[in-house]
């Protein structure tokens, strides 16, 4: 029961066609058995030339593997380095053309790549032992497909090529002779491949289930696909060249392809020691090379300043606690008012140390204010010094306690800037002036320190001098001024 062959599989459809492209795993090994190589090479092997040349090269009728090869080498899309290499080595343009008839057919989608060095997150590598064996790049499933489809006939950059079976069997039969491209025709092959399946095999296989294991022999296969590719591009009348050997062909339809036992199967797309070590090889290269790139990736991003972020306002924690304020009644901000939100420049973490240590202990020293982190500091002439100090800096959030004393000043225990800074923890920018409560002993203390100032300042220049060395005006009984002494010349500013 062993040698039973497998039951077929139903024509695909939609859901088939998505399960049509190979999964594999980053650097994992694309197996003879996963490209189906000897279907491959039996199509890019044989030797019969039917097929009318797509360029003004040659009269003569070309093989299947001459046609494809130009039609890649004549395409817009296809580099002169890929050029120059498929003229150079001859091996490595059937090697690509093999994987190009994958892509061409979905097998293949444009996911993957073939060189180990690929970067992008968006593709996996995976080495084909089978069709690499030539020194060259071959490329990845994205380029390969634009240079398939650029690979057109001169006369189809001018108007749309045929997009349907029929269209192109219409410009056959009107004459035109190819009708259309090789890489276009299995493009619209590829996509009609359902209701093909029972115009020309026998419903239970489809164009696509060619390039699929399946248990239907390897040579089969490959007499059937050149059976539908002359039969659109050179003639849809018998006899077919492909035709299956000492049996009557049957018009429209395939050669007959032999089913395989389990065993037979088995025999089949084998893949030798060497191409299994060589796969393994670039396995390793790989994911050494995805090492690092991660190492190095991960090196840049500590090396890299912070980026510039915003923090929302001081925390309620370092407010006054015994805040006097506390019986007003704010009005309560709406859902799309958020926090207020500070501008905190990144650090930058190739400043040493020892320099951080410096400034902060030339700064604590200093009899200036200590701002906390979290909210901006002062206007500087020089924004690009002052940038540079906020990353070098890392000052911390200092306590009433801890700000500079100024005994000339001194008032109430605070001094100037210390009651400045209380006044800034603990007040409202958002209330109005007026709304203020003259009661409130952290005011008293602010205009108190205030005139204060303004007293040991006054009558130095050039301020004017104190009211004590001016004689106000006397008034009468209307209030109005009646005598003037020593006023003081006032100019126009007209």
């Amino acid at each position: 029961m062993s040698d039973v062959p497998p039951e077929p599989i139903p024509p695909v459809g939609y859901l088939s066609r998505k399960a049509l492209p190979i999964k594999r795993n980053d650097a994992e090994i694309l197996t003879r058995e996963d490209v189906q190589y000897d279907f491959l090479h039996y199509i890019f092997m044989d030797e019969t030339a039917a097929f009318t040349p797509q360029t003004a090269a040659s009269a003569s009728k070309i093989t299947f593997r001459e046609l494809y090869v130009n039609a890649l080498y004549h395409s817009n899309k296809c580099s002169k380095v890929l050029k120059d290499k498929m003229l150079e080595t001859p091996e490595f343009g059937v090697e690509l053309a093999k994987i190009s008839l994958l892509t061409n057919v979905g097998r293949i989608n444009t996911t993957m790549a073939f060189f180990p060095e690929m970067k992008t997150a968006l593709r996996t590598y995976h080495p084909v032992p089978s069709l690499q064996k030539t020194d060259g790049n071959a490329q990845d499933a994205p380029r390969i497909k634009n240079c398939l489809k650029a690979a057109l006939l001169p006369s189809e950059f001018k108007s749309l090529p045929p997009s349907s079976p029929e269209e192109v069997l219409e410009k056959r039969k009107a004459g035109q002779c190819p009708p259309t491209s090789i890489v276009n025709l299995i493009f619209v092959l590829s996509n009609h491949a359902a209701p093909l399946a029972n115009i020309h095999f026998d419903g239970t296989v489809n164009f696509l289930d060619l390039f699929l294991p399946k248990a239907l022999a390897s040579s089969d296969r490959a007499k059937a696909f050149l059976w539908v590719i002359y039969h659109y591009l050179e003639s849809d009348q018998s006899p077919n060249p492909f035709d299956a050997p000492n049996t009557r062909p049957i018009p429209g339809k395939a050669p007959y392809m032999r089913p395989l036992t389990r065993a037979e199967m088995r025999r089949e797309n084998v893949d030798t020691p060497e191409e299994l070590e060589w796969g393994r090889k670039m396995s390793a290269q790989r994911n050494s090379f995805l090492q690092k790139l991660v190492s190095a990736m991960e090196s840049e991003k500590k090396s890299k300043p912070a980026a510039p972020h915003f923090v929302t306002a001081a925390p309620q924690s370092i407010s006054n606690p015994h805040r006097t304020r506390s019986t007003r009644r704010h009005p309560e901000p709406s859902k799309e008012d958020g926090p207020f939100m500070y501008y905190v420049p990144g650090e930058d973490p190739s400043v040493s140390h020892d320099l951080s240590h410096h400034r902060r202990g030339m700064y604590s020293n200093a009899a200036s204010p200590i701002l906390p982190s979290s909210l901006p500091l002062p206007y500087s002439p020089n924004p690009i010094v002052e940038m540079e100090e906020r990353r070098t800096l890392s000052i911390p959030t200092p306590t009433l306690s801890e700000m500079p004393y100024f005994p000339d000043l001194h008032l109430d225990g605070r001094s100037l800037l210390q009651q400045a800074w209380r006044s800034v923890l603990t007040s409202d920018p958002l209330l109005d002036s007026d709304e203020e409560n003259g009661d409130d002993g952290d005011i008293r203390t602010d205009y108190a320190q205030r005139l204060s100032l303004i007293s040991a300042i006054r009558g130095r220049p050039p301020t004017p001098e104190h009211p004590s060395h001016i004689i106000q005006p006397s008034y009468s009984s209307s209030r109005r001024p009646t005598t003037f002494t020593r006023w003081q010349p006032v100019e126009s500013w007209d």
